[in-house]
């Protein structure tokens, strides 16, 4: 909340946001988990890793390589333990008892400005039933969706430093994308994007 020149109480994006997330069961959203200090040397701790161009933005894998293609994870695609810049941000989600396991699987998404992902649900027999992500360097909508292509979106604004987390019916029964486009537009402001990165953390499912 803030409050305008006469003293008024104007609500932000985030908190319309977080409003309209209440209708996606099992969504949790913490604004400003990190600091903007603790995003720059994240940032620059991803940078300083080798970044892989299987697909038409830039990744990272860590943990388990992530065969997209197969949509698949076994014992064969395990490349070693997540790195230690990446341990401090799951020790304090797991400190915040916002989740109660391990991740052992990581993937970082490079957005450059204008690109986006198409609607989808992870994995389900790849990934556990909590999926936690760490939006990092540029504001961005999110849209929310029971059905591909449905008419009944609910679009998020999300600021940089912001973790979502997935459980429940917004892991299962909700695709979740971001729109190809370099700015948006969330409350009748139009937004410019930037540069954003964002870490998921899973954990795999080995049957």
């Amino acid at each position: 909340m803030q409050k305008d020149l006469f003293g008024n109480i104007e609500k932000t994006k985030t908190d319309i946001s977080l409003e309209m997330a209440k209708e996606i069961i099992g969504l949790e959203i913490y604004p400003n988990f990190i600091t903007p200090k603790e995003e720059i040397e994240l940032i620059n701790s991803i940078d300083n890793s080798s970044w892989l161009k299987d697909l038409k933005r830039r990744v990272q894998h860590y943990g388990y390589k992530y065969d997209y293609r197969a949509r698949k994870i076994d014992n064969s695609l395990y490349i070693g333990e997540l790195p230690n810049w990446s341990k401090e941000i799951y020790n304090k989600i797991i400190d915040k008892q916002i989740i109660n396991f391990v991740p052992d699987q990581a993937i970082i998404n490079e957005y450059e400005i204008g690109q986006g992902i198409s609607s989808h649900i992870d994995c389900e027999p790849c990934f556990g039933d909590t999926i936690i992500s760490l939006s990092l360097g540029s504001s961005c909508i999110i849209n929310f969706e029971r059905s591909l292509n449905s008419k009944h979106k609910i679009g998020l604004f999300l600021e940089p430093r912001t973790l979502v987390v997935m459980k429940k019916e917004s892991r299962y029964n909700w695709f979740h994308g971001i729109p190809q486009r370099k700015s948006d537009k969330f409350d009748n402001e139009i937004t410019k994007r930037k540069r954003r990165i964002s870490l998921t953390f899973r954990k795999v499912i080995i049957e």
